[in-house]
């Protein structure tokens, strides 16, 4: 009789098993036929939002609101916005501090020298992380 518990065990474990892995491919399916949140309408947003029971005030939300609440919910991170500068800009102002630096060297000013090279390794820096 024990041996016959185990194998009912066992099979149920089974089913158990092959019903979630199904359940996971369904939800992965509608996850992948499902199109970004930025592509979509406000109708859709809203329908997304009433599902998730977190969020109030649905109805009276714009798209903007609708996105940044969806999105704080599902955990997404919205990117962050890189600052204006241009890497034009950038290695202009390196090859000026290189000029400034070799005018330095020539007159001995050890001080301004590291001054100016630690300048300019912070502004490679920008670069390197820019492109």
């Amino acid at each position: 009789m024990t041996d016959e518990n185990k194998v009912a065990e066992e099979v149920k474990e089974a089913d158990a098993s092959q019903t979630s892995e199904e359940g996971k491919k369904a939800e992965t399916k509608k996850k992948s036929e499902e199109k970004p949140l930025g592509k979509m309408t406000v109708k859709e947003l809203k329908e997304i939002a009433k599902e998730i029971s977190e969020l109030t005030g649905v109805h009276g939300m714009n798209k903007p609101d609708l996105l940044t609440a969806i999105k704080k919910s599902r955990g997404i991170e919205e990117p962050k916005k890189k600052k204006d500068v241009s890497l034009f800009e950038t290695k202009k102002k390196i090859r000026l501090l290189k000029a400034k630096r070799q005018e330095a060297i020539i007159s001995k000013d050890k001080k301004m020298v590291m001054i100016y090279k630690r300048k300019i390794s912070r502004l490679k820096k920008k670069t390197r992380h820019a492109a």
